[in-house]
C-alpha cells in the first residue's frame, strides 16, 4: 500500500521565511524531508486559499477529474473567469497543476490527496 501523498504546509512571517531561505542557502540549517514545501505567512491567508468552498472544489477536481476548466465550471457551478483566477492562486501554492493541452485547454489536476499543517503556536501567542 502507497502512502497518501501529502503537502505540507507551514505559516511562518515574512521575515521568519526569509531567514530560513538564508540560513538554508548559507548550510547553516538543513532542511528535512518533512519540513513544509509551502508557507503562508498568516493563519488568515491560508484560510483564505484553502477555504470550505475551494477545498470542495479540490475535492470535486480529484474525483471527477475534469478535462477542461470550461467542464469544471460546469460541475462545479461556478464562472469560469472566477475559477479560473481562484485555480492559478492555488497554483501558485502548489495545491493545484493545470495543464495545457494541444488543444489549448487547460486541464486541472489536483496532486495531493491532503494537506499537513505545520503551525508553531509559541510564535503566534507570543505576539497576540
Amino acid at each position: 500500500m502507497t502512502k497518501p501523498k501529502v503537502l505540507r504546509i507551514g505559516i511562518a512571517s515574512l521575515d521568519e521565511m526569509r531567514a530560513r531561505t538564508i540560513a538554508i542557502a548559507r548550510g547553516t540549517l538543513k532542511a528535512s524531508p518533512n519540513d513544509p514545501k509551502i508557507w503562508f505567512s498568516s493563519i488568515e491567508s491560508l484560510a483564505q486559499v484553502l477555504s470550505t468552498k475551494n477545498t470542495l472544489l479540490l475535492e470535486l477536481i480529484r474525483r471527477s477529474k475534469p478535462a477542461s476548466l470550461r467542464e469544471l465550471a460546469l460541475l462545479s457551478g461556478r464562472h469560469e473567469g472566477n475559477l479560473s483566477r481562484t485555480l492559478h492562486t492555488m497554483e501558485r501554492y502548489g495545491l493545484v497543476r493545470l495543464h495545457k493541452t494541444d488543444r489549448g485547454r487547460i486541464v486541472p489536476e489536483v496532486p495531493y490527496e491532503g494537506v499537513a499543517l505545520q503551525l508553531p503556536i509559541a510564535t503566534h501567542a507570543a505576539s497576540a
